[in-house]
C-alpha cells in the first residue's frame, strides 16, 4: 500500500517538473531551426514535433510533450 501511495505522489510531483521543461525545449528547437541544415523531409519532422509537443503541453500532455521534443532535438543534435 506505502509502495501504491508513493508511486501516485511521484507521479503527481513530475507533471509540474515536466511542465516547465517544455517551453526550454520549444526554444532550445526554434534557435536550432535557424542554422538547422537537414533536408525538406527532416525539416518538416522536427517543425511537427515541435508543433506536437507545443500542443501536448498545451493540453496538459506533458510526457507525450516532452517525448516528441525530445525527438526533434535528437533530430537537430541537441
Amino acid at each position: 500500500m506505502k509502495m501504491l501511495i508513493t508511486a501516485g505522489l511521484l507521479t503527481l510531483l513530475s507533471s509540474p517538473v515536466l511542465a516547465f521543461q517544455c517551453p526550454a525545449d520549444m526554444a532550445a528547437i526554434d534557435a536550432a531551426l535557424e542554422t538547422a541544415t537537414l533536408s525538406e523531409e527532416d525539416l518538416a519532422r522536427v517543425k511537427e514535433l515541435r508543433a506536437t509537443g507545443e500542443a501536448e503541453h498545451a493540453a496538459g500532455n506533458h510526457q507525450a510533450s516532452v517525448d516528441a521534443l525530445a525527438e526533434a532535438k535528437k533530430m537537430l543534435g541537441l
